[in-house]
C-alpha cells in the first residue's frame, strides 16, 4: 500500500533526508522506510467480534478506498431491521503511515463496530511525503461526500443503503485522524460546504494538535517535543508553520471553533501523551467559543499516545472503546 522498505540498509550514496525514529525515514535518493502500519490484512480476517467487513473503492478514477464494517447478524425487531448509526473513521499515523487495512486498525474498528452496534467506514487517505498535506484532507472530504451520497438510501454501497440511520452519523479518528475530523467538521459548519448530511457527533482520540509555543507538560519532554515540532513541516512543506490553523486550531488567527458543524464532541486524552495539553486546551476553547453543542473530555491515567491500539484486550483499551460506544448510542431511537 506504500513504498515501505524496512529491510534495505542505508547506502553511502543515499543519505538520510528526514528521520522520525519508529515512524518513517526518507533518503536523499527518494527511498522511504516506514516502520509501522505497513502490514495489510484482508477484510475476511477473523476477529473476536461478530462483524463482517469488506473493502470498497470510493472513486473509480482514484485510489480512494475504505474498509467497511457491519455487525452481524444485524439487530432486528419483529420483521424490521433496525437501522444503525454510522461511524466514518480516519486512522492516525502522523499523516505519513498506516491505513485501515493494517491488522491494528482492522481489529480496532471491528471492536468498536461490535461494541457500539454501528456501521463503520474506515477511510484510506493518501500519505505524505509522496502526497503532502492537503492530500489527506482532500481525500477525507471526498470520502465524506461519498458517504453523504447514500443519505437517501440510493448510493452505490448496499451496506449503507440498507443498514444506516443517516440521522445518527459520527466522525472519529485518532491522532492525525482526529486532526482530520476537526478540520472536516469546521468545513461542515460553513453553509458553503453543505453536503446535505448532518453530523451528530465527533470523537477526537488523542488529537494531533500542536503549536510553536510549548505549553504545560510539553516543556518537560524536550525530545518528544522536538520530534513533534518537525512533523508538521515534513508532512505539509507548503505551510510548515506549526501555528497553521489546521494543526493549531486555537492559535492566533485560527477560525472560531463556534463554526464546528456537529452537535456533540468527545475528546479523549492520555496522561503520558505529549499531545495531552493540546486536547485539554481544545476542550476549554470549544467550551468558551459560543458553539451551541455539548463537549466532554476523558483522560486515561497512566497511558501514552494511542495506547489502546497496542493492546485492545487491556482493561483501559476496553474502557475507552466502551466510552466511545456510549457516546455513539446516547441518542438511540426507541425500539420499533
Amino acid at each position: 500500500m506504500d513504498n515501505s522498505d524496512t529491510n534495505t540498509p542505508t547506502t553511502a550514496e543515499a543519505e538520510v533526508a528526514h528521520d522520525f525514529p519508529g515512524l518513517i525515514r526518507v533518503f536523499t535518493d527518494g527511498r522511504i522506510q516506514r516502520f509501522k502500519g505497513t502490514d495489510v490484512v484482508p477484510p475476511s480476517t477473523p476477529t473476536t467480534h461478530p462483524v463482517s467487513s469488506k473493502d470498497v473503492n470510493l472513486n473509480p478514477h482514484s485510489t480512494l478506498s475504505a474498509r467497511l464494517f457491519l455487525p452481524t447478524p444485524p439487530s432486528t425487531t419483529t420483521n424490521h431491521r433496525r437501522r444503525l448509526p454510522l461511524l466514518v473513521y480516519f486512522h492516525g499515523g502522523g499523516f505519513c503511515t498506516s491505513s485501515p487495512f493494517t491488522s491494528t486498525y482492522h481489529h480496532y474498528i471491528a471492536a468498536v463496530a461490535a461494541e457500539a452496534k454501528l456501521v463503520a467506514v474506515s477511510v484510506q487517505y493518501r500519505l505524505a511525503p509522496e502526497h503532502p498535506i492537503p492530500a489527506a484532507y482532500e481525500d477525507s472530504w471526498a470520502a465524506l461526500q461519498w458517504v453523504a451520497s447514500h443519505r437517501s438510501n440510493a448510493g452505490p454501497e448496499p451496506w449503507l443503503n440498507e443498514n444506516v440511520d443517516f440521522g445518527r452519523v459520527f466522525l472519529a479518528g485518532d491522532s492525525a485522524g482526529a486532526n482530520i475530523v476537526h478540520n472536516l467538521t469546521m468545513l461542515l459548519g460553513d453553509p458553503d460546504w453543505d453536503i446535505g448530511m448532518d453530523i451528530l457527533g465527533v470523537c477526537l482520540v488523542h488529537p494531533y494538535f500542536w503549536g510553536s509555543v510549548p505549553l504545560g507538560s510539553e516543556t518537560m519532554d524536550l525530545d518528544r517535543r522536538a520530534f513533534v515540532n518537525r512533523l508538521w513541516p515534513f508532512v505539509c512543506p507548503e505551510s510548515p508553520d506549526n501555528d497553521d490553523p489546521r494543526i493549531n486550531p486555537v492559535g492566533e488567527g485560527s477560525p472560531s471553533l463556534a463554526w464546528l458543524g456537529c452537535r456533540r464532541v468527545l475528546i479523549c486524552v492520555a496522561e503520558k501523551d505529549v499531545l495531552k495539553e493540546r486536547g485539554w486546551i481544545y476542550y476549554s476553547s470549544l467550551s468558551r467559543s459560543g458553539w451551541m453543542g455539548v463537549v466532554e473530555i476523558k483522560e486515561t491515567q497512566g497511558e501514552g499516545h494511542v495506547f489502546h491500539l497496542h493492546d485492545l484486550a487491556s482493561d483501559k483499551a476496553q474502557d475507552l472503546i466502551k466510552s466511545l460506544a456510549r457516546f455513539f448510542n446516547r441518542d438511540q431511537p426507541p425500539s420499533i
